[in-house]
């Protein structure tokens, strides 16, 4: 494995919460690390979009819903600190169903976290922490290929110490070395459902009080969000997941579901039709949830290469705590092997 040095860093592909995990342990271990990423911002699927509505400017969540914690680990200890610095919130430990396309019941489960100003603030947060060394990232890159060599891997012929590819196995795969994705089991056939993201505002609320609901047996949506009550602005805005199956079959023009979702919203929450909003759109996730795990890893190393993987994939269950985890864990294995 090549030395460590700023011109040869490891360096990250992926700037969602299992990227900057992993860059943030080896940043506050002072290990040489930059994280790249293809968007105009960080943020993966926990990232959101600066909205218009009756209650000012503010961040609608389109990608993870909300975060759950388990257990008393690293991620609880995380999110007690967001909590104590006021970033993160208990949102509710209970969410409405809906059967028969009716708002029927409500159902109890684990608590539900949400945050004041949106998902991707944690993240922010993960780059620059008060009072330790800030990430560099780099936005704005469209990675091609990672390759690999007798002096170490590359990045589209950046060289690196070592690389971490955070982002799901489709993607990976593209840009891994074919025999590097066979040893790490990592493939571009590896099925993902697709989600779209329909967001509308209105002037005012008109639905019952919810926080959010699952959509049971509907081939239209799987999930609907109060934005304003998982935000706790009351802001007049819902967030409705599309079906896998009906996101799949309009991936290529997203724009078109949004009128079969605003139709049935009123249905669904008064049994009346929808009053109209004051504007609506739709974002897509092609991959938005892995259907095969890596359940029993916590992340992926090719140990002849010097690159991994991390990401929700890696685990039991796909959800935020996994990607931080994945990430955090693959972190600590590259400080075990570069600092100090």
């Amino acid at each position: 494995m090549s030395t460590v040095t700023p011109e040869r860093p490891v360096l990250v592909v992926g700037a969602g919460i299992s990227g900057l995990a992993c860059a943030r342990v080896l940043a506050d271990a002072g290990v040489p690390v930059r994280v790249l990423d293809r968007g105009r911002r960080i943020g993966g699927r926990m990232s959101g979009r600066r909205v218009e509505t009756s209650v000012g400017v503010r961040v609608a969540d389109l990608g993870a819903a909300y975060f759950t914690v388990s257990g008393d680990g690293g991620f609880a200890r995380t999110v007690a600190d967001w909590e104590q610095r006021g970033l993160a919130r208990p949102w509710t430990d209970t969410f409405g169903v809906v059967e028969d396309g009716v708002l029927s019941r409500s159902s109890s489960g684990p608590v539900r976290w949400g945050t004041t100003g949106g998902l991707r603030t944690l993240l922010d947060d993960l780059v620059d922490p008060p009072g330790r060394t800030p990430l560099e990232v780099v936005n704005g890159i469209d990675v091609e290929a990672v390759s690999a060599g007798a002096e170490g891997p590359a990045v589209d012929g950046r060289p690196a110490a070592a690389v971490v590819l955070a982002m799901p196995d489709p993607q990976a795969a593209d840009l891994l070395p074919r025999m590097a994705a066979m040893r790490l089991d990592v493939s571009a056939q590896w099925n993902w459902r697709p989600c779209i993201s329909v967001y509308a505002a209105w002037s005012q609320r008109w639905w019952p009080d919810f926080h959010a609901a699952f959509v049971n047996d509907s081939d239209l949506l799987v999930f609907l969000a109060d934005d304003g009550s998982r935000r706790g602005d009351d802001a007049p805005v819902l967030v409705a997941h599309v079906a896998p199956q009906r996101s799949a079959d309009h991936l290529d023009a997203p724009a078109a579901v949004i009128s079969d979702v605003l139709a049935g919203l009123g249905p669904m929450l008064t049994s009346a039709p929808t009053p109209g909003a004051e504007w609506a759109r739709a974002h897509r996730w092609s991959l938005a949830e892995p259907l095969r795990r890596h359940e029993d890893l916590t992340f992926g190393w090719d140990e002849e290469t010097a690159i991994g993987v991390c990401g929700d994939a890696w685990g039991e269950r796909a959800r935020v705590q996994t990607a931080w985890e994945s990430g955090t864990a693959l972190g600590e294995e590259l400080r075990g092997r570069f600092a100090g």
